[in-house]
């Protein structure tokens, strides 16, 4: 899928599942139940603790390309590294998620005709990040920050577009999308690991719809 029809299929259903720590199979039938759910983009992180399992991180990306044939689009997360970019283009990745605002990783990203995802906390990391080719901001951690923030830092910079990522539950969302955010990124709040653990993936799923209801996805709100 081309760069641009990432970035639009973001804009539409404006919400990121964060799948992080589970195996590649876990990560496969949580990509089903989210997409049952109506989120079709899953983003399987890195765990930078542990360089030996990031072959999993790339297999269950590698999963989800199969199974789900673009209707889910998966992406790589907690991306440090270069060579971190690599082996999720290698699985199919269709966008690069970061922590951090780093410059290199951000250029790299863009060179392989990915869409990057950096993350900042200031104006200065967002702008830095924009200028250095990102095709969105996230901004993290926002719950920490509030919506206040989010819409405060869009003021100046309306010209980014930017993800609210860290914290963001049913009860919130709304609040920082009507603040400015373009999406949101939910990790630990809607991909449950005791339901996980208990094979429970329609609450996975019930969870799901009741962001996507609450954030009007598929809707233009900008």
């Amino acid at each position: 899928m081309e760069e641009r029809d990432v970035i639009q299929r973001i804009k539409e259903k404006k919400i990121i599942a964060i799948v992080r720590g589970f195996e590649p199979e876990e990560c496969l039938a949580l990509a089903g139940a989210l997409h049952k759910g109506g989120i079709g983009l899953v983003e399987v992180t890195f765990d930078q603790k542990d360089p030996g399992q990031f072959h999993k991180t790339a297999d269950a990306i590698r999963l989800i390309c199969e199974e789900f044939a673009g209707e889910v689009l998966p992406g790589a997360g907690t991306v440090l590294t270069p060579g971190q970019v690599d082996l999720a283009k290698e699985a199919g990745a269709a966008y690069i998620i970061s922590p951090d605002a780093n410059e290199e990783v951000i250029r790299y990203t863009k060179e392989q005709r990915l869409v990057s995802i950096p993350g900042a906390m200031s104006p200065t990391e967002a702008v830095k990040a924009h200028h250095a080719g990102a095709d969105f901001v996230k901004i993290f951690p926002v719950s920490n920050l509030g919506s206040a923030y989010v819409k405060a830092i869009k003021a100046p910079l309306g010209h980014i577009d930017m993800l609210a990522v860290g914290g963001v539950s049913p009860q919130n969302i709304r609040e920082f999308l009507d603040a400015g955010a373009a999406g949101a990124g939910v990790g630990g709040l809607l991909t449950r690991r005791e339901y996980v653990k208990n094979r429970e993936f329609g609450k996975i799923t019930e969870l799901a719809e009741e962001y996507v209801r609450q954030a009007g996805a598929g809707t233009s709100l900008h």
